[in-house]
């Protein structure tokens, strides 16, 4: 029996899984599978965050397999760095590339190695594609930094990233400059841990030296963001940007994980409940109209009646507005998979309870928008976005800004989760 044959210029199709920097990297490897010449494929970039990050990637290769019979499913991402085996056991995939092995055109030109996965943790160099932003016609993003030097003990992230590499100063400016130059609104820096962003450069520059130097040789710049920092890193310099710098966007989304010291410590976090807390009021002290987001993990081994308490509390002792509730999710490899654990159950109700704990603190941010307005970037029909991540819905039948423009807005109500915006 003849094997399906390929047909010609057959589409490529990329499926993410996980964080926005898998994003980002799938806008990469989208030009890379191209320049390769690859045809009739699908290239599943998955995530390995939680065990059920793993099985809904599995689920999407099953699917992908249904739905493209004859295509040559590829796998790549986090999960199938770290345990590339299982996914090239699957009889429905046909290769098995790295995080590292992604990242360049020639993996996808290669068919004869099934499994092509390196040792993360060799890589030293920072690639090319740290610095090409992925525009989305709203923002664009740089990725400034990849891999991440700790090792908390429930995280398996740096077992699939690395450790921690930097993109230097000057050609993310470039980066930032000629995406202002197409008409970016908005860029965001992103990176596994952004605020290690510079420990492996000459002189180890913080963060807040490179937002400095963006603000000021990218001048036309309308705004920067900050994706996930780790509060415990924020220098002195990006602190005082943040709160003073009109283009830098009210909006930061912390590192937190925990509320309890004790579990905090467990974690192998380096901030205390009260370091937090403190930098929290700081912000909102010196920029009023900041807005915070936050990680945080419910039913941590060992998580008690009382440590789980003061979680919920410091949704509210944070003044969070976004708040990412996550069930503890034991990943094999991990300290914390050898912790005496909780019964899923109570770890299932803890993070209920913790998700209808952020839903009031979201309901509070939105009410204290009611009877104002402001300018909202539209990213779709329909939807747009306040420079503190509120998002807005609106009624695109009788108002129809384009996507990247930035639309004055009027907030009457809201339906629990978004403002109602009415043209301002």
């Amino acid at each position: 029996m003849n094997a399906p044959v390929k047909p010609p210029s057959a589409d490529v199709e990329i499926l993410t899984l996980g964080c926005r920097l898998n994003t980002y990297e799938s806008e990469a490897m989208r030009a890379l599978a191209s320049q390769a010449r690859l045809e009739n494929a699908v290239i599943v970039n998955t995530c390995a965050v939680t065990g059920e990050a793993v099985r809904q990637a599995r689920q999407t290769i099953r699917r992908a397999r249904r739905e493209r019979p004859d295509a040559e499913i590829i796998v790549t991402g986090c999960a199938a760095q770290i345990d590339p085996q299982s996914f090239a056991d699957m009889p429905e995939v046909t290769r098995v590339i790295g995080n590292s092995e992604k990242m360049r055109a020639e993996s996808f030109a290669d068919a004869h190695e099934r499994v092509s996965v390196s040792d993360i943790m060799s890589v030293r160099e920072t690639a090319h594609h740290l610095i090409d932003g992925y525009s989305e016609r709203t923002r664009a993003y740089v990725q400034v930094q990849n891999g991440c030097d700790h090792r908390c003990t429930f995280c398996i992230i740096p077992y699939g990233r690395g450790n921690s590499r930097s993109a230097p100063a000057g050609e993310i400016i470039e980066q930032v400059r000629r995406l202002t130059d197409a008409g970016a609104p908005e860029v965001v820096l992103t990176g596994v841990d952004l605020t290690s962003w510079g420990a492996d450069l000459p002189g180890a520059p913080q963060l807040g030296a490179l937002v400095a130097r963006i603000l000021k040789f990218v001048p036309d710049l309308p705004m920067l963001r900050l994706s996930s920092i780790d509060a415990i890193e924020m220098d002195a310099q990006l602190f005082e940007l943040v709160t003073q710098h009109e283009r830098v966007a009210p909006y930061l989304h912390l590192s937190l994980q925990h509320g309890d010291d004790l579990i905090l410590k467990r974690m192998k976090r380096r901030h205390t409940r009260r370091n937090a807390i403190e930098l929290c009021q700081r912000l909102k002290a010196e920029r009023p109209e900041i807005s915070l987001g936050a990680d945080l993990i419910a039913g941590f081994p060992t998580e008690s009646e009382g440590a789980f308490s003061n979680l919920l509390s410091l949704v509210e002792a944070c003044d969070l507005s976004f708040v990412h509730a996550f069930p503890f999710s034991p990943r094999e490899g991990t300290p914390a998979a050898r912790m005496p654990q909780l019964d899923r159950r109570i770890v299932k109700e803890r993070a209920a309870h913790l998700r209808a704990c952020s839903a009031t603190a979201l309901e509070r941010h939105l009410d204290r928008w009611i009877g104002r307005s402001a300018k909202a970037l539209v990213e779709r029909e329909g939807f747009a976005r306040l420079p503190d991540f509120t998002s807005v819905h609106f009624d695109h039948s009788s108002f129809a800004p384009r996507a990247g423009e930035a639309a004055s807005f009027c907030f009457g109500q809201h339906d629990k989760t978004h403002l109602i915006g009415t043209p301002a």
